[in-house]
């Protein structure tokens, strides 16, 4: 009966998902009513209506879901590795190092490859300072090590930032508050967040006892170091994708496994990663419209909107651990 339960959440929310999705395609400042859209959607249409879905709106929004997914993975991954609840890249200061690595590779002129590489460099070392900082159980020193490097991250970045070009340091800023203008390869991303999803799925179980905590896993025959470094490589790789293709996103990963949780009733891994996936996809495509349209013809970064949303939730969750 529960499993049933399960399957009916899930098949909900893929139907939000879908519909999140959908409504990111189809609303937008342009003058380009629901009907144009569905028909430059299925290849038909006039020109005008084919090039602002395929240029614009198709590869934004993929991108939108495709961050939002790789960024509530990095979450769940995150949480289960420090067995804290407000774990999170954002927070954690592991965003802000991928931040960090993609402008060093952007002033060094690598290529999209290789900023790939400089980003999850970047994510990794901030990361593995905070993975030895929150060995122990301490919620309020990771808290505190994670705001403080992130901070540090903040302070590098206005280092780079004074001594970008001229012709880099527009494009730069857009991209740190969060920016899916340029999005160029939501297949990759979509990819990406695909095979770490269904990494997640597998390894269920194993993040049920690494979330368990250090004694059950040992019990269990879990090496928990070896297990705790893969884990935590994969989050740091996840959060470096997301970030190099729409800036240093927060929240997400906060929020979508928490919402997932309450609605599920659950802290089974082999149910909250894909759920995660697809509520932190819906979450971004519905932060992505807010962006395009509340101030058009004007575009509102996506990262100081998904962060209105994201801080309330964040303050709510802190004073529950608390009173806990």
């Amino acid at each position: 009966m529960r499993t049933r339960s399960y399957g009916w959440g899930l098949g909900l929310l893929v139907a939000i998902a879908a519909l999140a999705l959908l409504g990111s395609l189809l609303i937008g400042p342009a003058d380009l009513p629901v009907g144009r859209a569905l028909a430059a959607l299925s290849g038909g249409g006039d020109e005008m209506a084919r090039t602002i879905m395929e240029a614009v709106r198709v590869p934004r929004s993929l991108s939108a879901f495709a961050v939002g997914s790789l960024l509530a993975l990095a979450g769940v991954l995150l949480q289960a590795l420090f067995r804290n609840p407000l774990a999170d890249p954002f927070v954690l200061g592991v965003s802000g190092g991928a931040a960090v690595g993609a402008l060093a590779g952007m002033l060094a002129g690598a290529g999209i490859a290789l900023l790939h590489w400089y980003a999850t460099a970047g994510a990794f070392a901030v990361g593995a300072l905070v993975l030895l900082i929150g060995r122990t159980s301490d919620t309020t020193r990771l808290l505190l090590a994670g705001v403080v490097l992130a901070s540090a991250c903040g302070a590098v970045v206005s280092v780079l930032l004074s001594i970008a070009g001229s012709g880099q340091l527009r494009g730069m800023v857009f991209w740190l508050a969060g920016d899916l203008s340029w999005s160029e390869r939501p297949g990759y991303d979509l990819s990406v967040a695909g095979v770490a999803l269904i990494g997640a799925v597998l390894l269920g179980r194993v993040l049920n006892v690494l979330a368990s905590g250090e004694l059950r896993s040992a019990s269990l025959g879990l090496a928990g170091a070896p297990t705790r470094l893969w884990v935590f490589l994969i989050a740091a790789a996840l959060t470096g994708t997301a970030v190099l293709s729409a800036g240093p996103v927060g929240f997400v990963g906060l929020v979508a496994p928490h919402l997932v949780r309450l609605g599920f009733r659950s802290a089974d891994h082999r149910i909250v990663a894909p759920a995660a996936a697809l509520c932190g996809g819906a979450l971004l495509c519905v932060a992505d419209v807010l962006s395009r349209t509340v101030a058009a013809p004007r575009q509102l970064p996506i990262g100081a909107v998904m962060a209105l949303i994201g801080a309330p939730v964040f303050i709510v969750l802190l004073r529950r651990q608390r009173s806990e």
